[in-house]
């Protein structure tokens, strides 16, 4: 796997493996939910991945919303190609709702509804959490 996504926590982060893209929980969240949607190549570039890579992102990003759309109830689904420090293509998935979300006991606001996602605004999850998540998540795909 790239470096982009080994600093993401794979293998204990992946929530779901497609041919050419990875689900991640996003170590990090912003909201509760957050995501990295990493491609598996080593491009530095969207337009770089191979076109089957593109046409897999229907079935993804289909398989995502479903997902977040059971776990959150979100309101609005923000997909962010930052790759300013990170540079192998990837997404930040960030679900967005106006009221606080609570999970196992841990509060996760949207700090920045209903403008931009405050990505420094995060819950920094302990590893048994992350491993609860993940499962969670896991079980919606």
């Amino acid at each position: 796997m790239n470096a982009t996504i080994e600093k993401f926590g794979w293998p204990a982060t992946l929530v779901r493996e497609f041919d050419h893209w990875l689900v991640l929980l996003r170590p990090a969240q912003p909201t509760l939910g957050s995501l990295v949607l990493a491609a598996k190549s080593d491009a530095n570039a969207f337009g770089e991945l191979p076109g089957a890579a593109h046409a897999e992102l229907k079935a993804v990003t289909g398989a995502i919303e479903a997902a977040l759309t059971c776990f959150t109830g979100y309101a609005k689904l923000n997909y962010l190609m930052l790759m300013m420090v990170d540079p192998h293509v990837h997404f930040h998935v960030i679900p967005r709702y106006e009221e606080t979300r609570e999970w196992s006991g841990v509060g996760f606001p949207d700090a920045g509804w209903p403008a931009v996602p405050q990505l420094g605004e995060a819950v920094n999850l302990e590893p048994a959490q992350r491993d609860t998540l993940v499962a969670e998540l896991k079980a919606l795909f």
